[in-house]
């Protein structure tokens, strides 16, 4: 782990160091200067801390212990789990010993010694060059920079290091869209992470000469790959990428330090793309984020997936679209593009399932500087996001069409008519219509906040021309509190068709 000034710039050229080495030299100086990795994970809220390291004999130990324990007992139990491995690993070996040869023959031509017995061996923890005392309790014994020592090997303490909680890549991947990898950090940032994009070698490609690797090594032996030059969370295919996986390598980071690296493959290989699209030519007036005085904002439906996949929506409503079009991975492909080329500061979706929301439109968004909050609605729901460069969120407020209609006595006289109508009555306080209002505040003033208003209004095909669009959002300045959220009127633009 690195705690040095410009450590992003100091690990790539760490790495290109090390990837410059034979891989005998660069074993042999990893071996000679730095120490085993421990990992512990200890949180305030949590009753347990968690303890992971790898033995001399390679097998890897994830320890669950809790903070209140004395370290003595920790200590033990390593010692424990180190002779356990030791015995494994000498049994291994006589076992080989004692196989037959290829010739059939013994591989031993007589017993030789019996082995020496094993003993515990000694496990020590330190902090600053002195021992820790045995009494002392996990939570305050294991500090960050401590130094673990079983036998003869030592292992430096890493207390809450960046690391990665959830790391995913899309499952349905097109040239000339950009690819978001879905990931959740803890104790880091992504921001302050690293990323490096390898690509799938053609088939028949160059062998790299000896001692000179390509790449990374691949969890995939029957792969090899290629780097790219993007180093950075999001990679846009191009058509010489089609047909081929992708592969990223990823260390999470806090600005200060790095944590375990990790890497992950697609599962899919590169698609063609559909081409130019329609928002391709609109994209061209909106190349750049509008400065700090402007707010552009876009207002999108997006159709939700379990709308798109029935009968009524390919027969009726999409006849002109083809099966593979009304796919939720193709649309979302086309969904993340058209947003982030839009580059706006405040975008009001509808129609978003919630699995659409997590796994496809915070990864996208967020990695373009953007940040959403969700409200459900019954089969799918809103969503609102903003640029957190520009503004922060104040306050939310979600209301229910329904309940306000009941409850909020600005609206008695609009109820005392309704009831005249007993099934227009039902059928409005059957909707599950929501409006979802942010409330932000400018990042560079503090004084400055605007109210955010998305909702989307019940139609039916049947229903004819509405006077009312099916899809809303509104933008006003305002100085909201959470009881006046409600009666707030705002001129409502339309989306365009």
């Amino acid at each position: 782990m690195w705690r040095l000034p410009g450590a992003r710039a100091a690990l790539r050229v760490i790495r290109t160091a090390l990837e410059k080495l034979s891989p005998a030299e660069a074993q042999s100086q990893t071996a000679a200067g730095a120490m085993e990795r421990a990992v512990v994970r200890c949180v305030p809220s949590e009753p347990k801390l968690s303890l992971s390291f790898a033995l001399a004999d390679g097998s890897h130990k994830n320890m669950q212990r809790d903070q209140s324990e004395p370290l003595g007992r920790v200590l033990s139990r390593i010692a424990t789990n180190a002779l356990k491995g030791h015995a494994k690993a000498a049994a291994a070996k006589k076992s080989r010993k004692s196989r037959p040869n290829a010739s059939g023959g013994a591989a031993c031509s007589g017993p030789g010694p019996e082995p020496a017995v094993a003993c515990e061996p000694v496990v020590k923890l330190y902090y600053r060059e002195e021992a820790v005392a045995e009494d002392v309790l996990n939570v305050d014994a294991w500090q960050d920079g401590a130094v673990l020592q079983i036998g003869d090997v030592k292992y430096k303490v890493e207390r809450n290091p960046p690391a990665f909680t959830e790391l995913q890549l899309p499952r349905y991947i097109m040239a000339g869209f950009p690819v978001c990898p879905k990931l959740s950090l803890e104790f880091g940032d992504p921001a302050s992470s690293l990323f490096r994009w390898y690509k799938e070698a053609k088939p028949g490609a160059a062998e790299p000469e000896v001692g000179v690797p390509s790449s990374l090594s691949s969890s995939s032996p029957s792969s090899s790959w290629t780097e790219t030059e993007v180093e950075e969370r999001v990679y846009t295919p191009s058509n010489a990428d089609i047909g081929l996986r992708l592969k990223l390598h990823c260390t999470p980071g806090d600005g200060q330090r790095f944590g375990p690296s990790r890497e992950l493959e697609s599962v899919c290989v590169v698609e063609a793309g559909p081409g130019t699209c329609t928002f391709d030519h609109r994209h061209l007036y909106t190349k750049k984020v509008t400065e700090d005085a402007l707010i552009r904002t876009v207002s999108y439906n997006i159709l939700a997936d379990t709308y798109a996949q029935t009968e009524f929506s390919r027969t009726v409503l999409y006849p002109y679209c083809a099966p593979y079009a009304l796919e939720l991975d193709y649309r979302q492909n086309l969904i993340q593009k058209e947003l982030t080329g839009y580059n706006a500061d405040v975008i009001c979706l509808q129609e978003v399932d919630r699995a659409v929301f997590s796994d496809s439109l915070v990864p996208a968004l967020e990695a373009f500087g953007l940040e959403g909050v969700f409200r459900i609605k019954q089969h799918e729901g809103l969503a609102t996001f903003y640029r957190k460069s520009k503004f922060s969120l104040l306050s939310q407020h979600d209301i229910s069409f329904y309940e306000a209609l009941e409850s909020d006595p600005l609206h008695k006289e609009l109820l005392e008519k309704l009831v005249l109508y007993p099934s227009a009555q039902e059928k409005v306080l059957q909707r599950s219509s929501v409006l979802q209002v942010s409330v932000l505040q400018s990042t560079k003033d503090s004084s400055k906040r605007i109210c955010v208003a998305n909702t989307h209004l019940y139609w039916h095909p049947k229903d004819g021309v509405s006077l009312c669009r099916p899809r809303w959002s509104a933008v006003a300045g305002s100085q909201l509190t959470a009881s006046s959220a409600s009666r707030v009127y705002a001129i409502l633009l339309p989306q365009p068709p």
